[in-house]
């Protein structure tokens, strides 16, 4: 029989797995709860399953390449279908010809797992190719390394199970087919492969101009996994090099790029077999050219090695371990909050941020983080141009963002300055060439009699960020001529929006933030002068303010169910102790500019219609656990709020992801998340009880909208949950129908005897 591992846990020791274990493994009832929460969207618990090594068996149970001896199975991973059992059946007659031993859906029920023999000669890479180029299939290119676990499912998404999994031994299993290349000196076998504890060399892409593979980093060199990291488990080789690039001080300007690549390949070839093929692989060419670059890493390779690993490189790898970690925390702590406005502060912001965040926020004391890696998005989506994104209920969408930053007199609210000041300065560029052509046409006029010779106001004035204090008519005309690029404008005050409107006792500023927010608006004024502006536009506006939250509160106080709340990000920052010590910013230099100027020509650049499944999945994934909190709440203000937070929260998870090369990283979901909540904590906290009040209804209690099931017992009565609405001030007449809806959704079963009883504790 083969030999294979399981383990209980991610971190657990390997045993060799029998038929009678497999199957007393997979029919665990432990495992079929666990997969059924998975597959209706708790992705967390995933990593909580025993899992099965396919690949290899270990020497006293240590999970590692180091101590792994090849199974003779390879395993395949098919990620992100919709439906994997009808995928199965279209391939199932060709897989089991071609000697398929295992075949199942995956935890999430988004994807398939199959697991053949290993062919001879043929090391894991190669035979996961041959099989997914027989089978006409796109796998996942993560699982390359022998200590690669898979989750084990139960019972019913087994597809098929060979007996001969158990019953023959490798060595006398016929191979799959014959081998389409001769096995020599450029195919490692698997037995070689283990005894290395190193990943088979993959052979270099074409990069394109950013000096990434053509075919996308993020597609195929970011899966690859380094088998120095924790268990196998997660550690891409592009999160080392990442690190490497920090200890080393960064990528350097033009002129020292050629020592930069040669000091990265120096290190980067003790965790790459020492093969420059494999290091042009991991490494970007830094704006260097292609030939000069690869023979720069080829002399790296050849240059004599120690015998132990330098510390920087060490360090890179102890680095990104720890990042790892702090993400697991970051998305078992995040889970848990629910933005209901609950406590005197806000949720914490994660310890693991994206990137560009991660940039955007380093200059900043860690008191103003959280409001500064909100207030950013505004200006980040003026960028884009010609560009939608499509929500989850099938509406499209451009990049609008507005953020309002409510905190106390005196609290730092300038602490958004620095970081927008470099977002916009390519922007402000481009206008401030604009703003001369302008001015230059308005002085040539002026000097011209009323029935001289006029040239008409210039074609191509296109001029993004506007002043505070515009009139409606400038900023329709600016919106007009904008070509439809985002105006953008940071407010010191959030009453200096009262500039646009139309006159001094109109709402008109409100509407324009309602209007801007909703696909296919449209805005614009008749006059008759000849002088007049009379244009109709459609409004796209970006724009960040700052007030006082009591100025705030007032400003807001008449639309409170108007609109503009629900549309608008909001963040803070808290309070601090009286004496506090003074925080102290970084420098937003021309270095910190050259480190953003990718991400920025990466929004430039985008167009059409974008899309990003992790993306969407995490927007329906946010929505339906908002809806399950309103249920359990039944706060009404929670959930109309929540609807519009959860687009703002998906147009920042596609910003991430366009302004990244189109790539998703794992840190984006704990962000989002994080970042919905926060703002739907600050909604929730600044203008709940204020909403109720002006709807009409019954007012909230000061700590905000509770879980009402949590408030209960296991089992309770009738009586019980209208004593528990009543004491958040909810309507008791609505018992009936909260209890109804509870056990429609499977929260609560009735018992004979008039008791009502929790399925699961919420």
């Amino acid at each position: 029989m083969y030999r294979f591992s399981f383990t209980e846990s991610v971190a657990g020791k390997a045993q060799e797995v029998s038929r009678q274990l497999f199957y007393e493994i997979i029919s665990r009832k432990d495992i079929k709860e666990k997969c059924k929460l998975i597959a209706e969207g708790k992705i967390e618990l995933k990593r909580k399953l025993p899992a099965f090594c396919w690949h290899a068996w270990f020497d006293e149970g240590k999970r590692k390449n180091s101590c792994a001896h090849p199974s003779g199975l390879i395993m395949i991973d098919v990620d992100h279908v919709d439906n994997p059992r009808e995928l199965y059946a279209s391939i199932e007659q060709k897989a089991k010809e071609n000697g398929l031993l295992v075949a199942h859906v995956t935890p999430s029920t988004k994807g398939l797992r199959l697991v053949f023999p290993l062919p001879q000669g043929m090391d894991i890479v190669k035979a996961q190719n041959y099989y997914a180029d027989i089978l006409n299939l796109k796998v996942d290119a993560c699982t390359k390394d022998l200590a690669r676990l898979s989750f084990v499912v139960p019972e019913d998404y087994w597809l098929f199970i060979n007996e001969e999994l158990f019953t023959l031994h490798p060595a006398a299993h016929p191979a799959a087919h014959p081998l389409p290349f001769p096995v020599g000196k450029g195919v490692p076998s698997a037995e070689k492969q283990a005894a290395n504890s190193k990943l088979v060399s993959p052979l270099p892409l074409e990069r394109d101009g950013r000096g990434f593979p053509s075919e996308g980093r993020g597609e195929v060199d970011s899966k690859l996994v380094s088998p120095l990291l924790p268990e196998g488990d997660g550690g891409g080789f592009e999160s080392i090099v990442h690190e490497l690039e920090v200890l080393l001080g960064g990528v350097p300007m033009h002129g020292s790029r050629n020592q930069f690549i040669y000091t990265m390949a120096c290190n980067l070839r003790y965790i790459c077999n020492h093969d420059p093929e494999w290091v042009a692989r991991i490494l970007p060419t830094y704006g260097e050219a292609k030939d000069k670059w690869y023979s720069t890493i080829k002399s790296a390779c050849n240059r004599a090695m120690t015998v132990n690993m330098p510390k920087i490189m060490k360090k890179a790898i102890e680095r990104v371990k720890a990042r790892e970690e702090e993400q697991q925390e970051d998305e078992e702590e995040v889970e848990g909050v629910d933005g209901s406005g609950n406590g005197t502060l806000p949720p914490h912001m994660p310890k693991t941020l994206p990137a560009m965040i991660r940039l955007l926020v380093s200059k900043t004391p860690d008191i103003y983080k959280p409001a500064v890696a909100h207030a950013v998005f505004p200006a980040l989506a003026s960028h884009l141009w010609h560009t939608r994104f499509k929500y989850i209920d099938n509406v499209e969408h451009e990049a609008t963002l507005m953020n309002v930053l409510m905190a106390g007199t005196g609290a730092g609210k300038s602490c958004i300055t620095g970081p927008i000041d470099s977002i916009m300065k390519d922007i402000r560029e481009r206008d401030r060439i604009n703003m001369e052509k302008e001015q230059q046409w308005k002085d040539e006029m002026s000097t011209k009699g009323a029935n001289k010779d006029k040239k008409k106001r210039p074609e191509g004035i296109i001029i993004q960020e506007v002043d505070a204090d515009m009139t409606n008519a400038a900023f329709v005309l600016r919106m007009a001529e904008a070509e439809e690029h985002f105006l953008y404008v940071r407010m010191n005050e959030i009453e200096q929006f009262n500039a646009l409107k139309t006159s001094a006792r109109s709402d008109s500023q409100f509407q324009i933030m309602c209007l801007a927010f909703d696909p296919g608006n449209s805005y614009g004024q008749t006059r008759v002068g000849v002088q007049s502006v009379s244009k109709r536009v459609t409004i796209r506006f970006n724009w960040n303010a700052s007030t006082t939250i009591r100025k705030g509160q007032q400003y807001f106080a008449k639309v409170l169910t108007d609109g503009p709340i629900s549309r608008i990000n909001f963040c803070t920052i808290p309070e601090q102790p009286i004496g506090a010590e003074m925080p102290v910013y970084g420098k937003y230099d021309a270095k910190f500019d050259e480190k953003l100027k990718p991400y920025i020509d990466n929004l430039n650049a985008a167009r059409g219609l974008i899309e990003c499944q992790e993306a969407f999945a995490l927007a329906q994934k946010l929505h339906d656990e908002n809806a399950e909190f309103a249920r359990l709440s039944q706060s009404r203000i929670f959930e109309n709020l929540s609807f519009r937070a959860n687009v703002i929260a998906y147009l920042k998870a596609m910003i991430l992801y366009v302004a990244n090369g189109y790539k998703w990283e794992k840190s984006f979901e704990s962000f989002i998340r994080w970042s919905e909540q926060y703002d739907m904590w600050c909604k929730m906290h600044f203008f709940g009880e204020a909403i109720e009040k002006a709807n009409g209804e019954v007012q909230v209690t000061k700590r905000g909208p509770r879980n009402l099931l949590e408030e209960l017992p296991d089992r309770f009565t009738y009586d019980d949950a209208v004593a528990v609405r009543r004491k958040q001030n909810l309507h008791s007449g609505k018992t009936k129908n909260m209890l109804s809806a509870w056990k429609h959704r499977g929260y609560i079963v009735e018992t004979t005897n008039g008791m009502w009883e929790k399925v699961f504790s919420k």
